[in-house]
């Protein structure tokens, strides 16, 4: 009588089990955690917000100036320099309308390379961890509302960059309204900030204290608004 039973499954060999080692969830997650421990520390190490005393290289100049600032912009914002400090070089450097510019163009970048990171490296080892219930209300929000939800999200400077955009990359968002609620909802502040670094000379201009009236209310606002949120977050 022929042995009908299945032939035993072959082991996968060490070079398989390796391969789908280091592409586990987890591997890649501890592989962001690297490259944005890395980041951070060489910002520590070149200190960009030099820039605020030293100010632009001689060779940088017009247009030039614009793109290489959203390249740094981008780059130190994935690395979590804050962004406030970037927004008022980007107006003591290239002035209000260039600086605004430049400081949206780069919010964008930094927010759009974080998100990136955050979908590729992290998002399959963090969803499972999704149980609370304000972790799953939040995610259903960034879920089925992109653009609304991020669109508050920028709009509301009481919430980190960097929580924003990896709370986003976790989420089933998708990539246009995610760019496109950070570019318009990055604006306003981001215009308070590059316009008070612009006006950083004559601290007494209407302009100035208009623009730093404008990020004194708006800090308050958020503080407000997150201490009288405090309780639903705690349950």
């Amino acid at each position: 009588m022929l042995d009908t039973a299945d032939p035993p499954l072959a082991e996968p060999s060490p070079g398989a089990r390796c391969s789908r080692a280091l592409l586990s969830p987890w591997s890649r997650l501890a592989l962001l955690v690297a490259v944005l421990g890395s980041a951070g520390a060489m910002v520590l190490v070149f200190e960009p917000q030099r820039l605020l005393v030293d100010g632009w290289p001689g060779y940088a100049g017009g247009g030039a100036a614009v793109v290489l600032f959203v390249v740094a912009y981008g780059l130190c914002g994935v690395a979590f320099v804050p962004r406030p400090l970037l927004n008022l070089a980007a107006g003591a450097l290239l002035g209000s309308v260039s600086g605004l510019v430049a400081a949206v163009a780069g919010t964008v970048l930094a927010a759009g390379i974080s998100f990136g990171l955050g979908r590729l490296l992290g998002q399959d080892a963090l969803r499972p961890l999704l149980r609370g219930r304000w972790l799953r209300a939040a995610d259903g929000q960034l879920s089925g509302h992109g653009f609304r939800s991020m669109l508050a999200i920028r709009l509301f400077p009481g919430v980190p960059f960097a929580a924003g955009n990896y709370g986003a990359a976790v989420s089933r968002m998708g990539w246009t309204p995610f760019l496109l609620a950070t570019a318009l909802g990055s604006v306003p502040n981001t215009a308070a900030y590059v316009i008070a670094g612009a006006r950083a000379t004559s601290p007494s201009s209407p302009v100035f204290l208009l623009a730093s009236g404008f990020i004194v209310v708006t800090g308050v606002v958020a503080a407000v608004v997150a201490w009288r949120k405090r309780h639903h977050l705690a349950r």
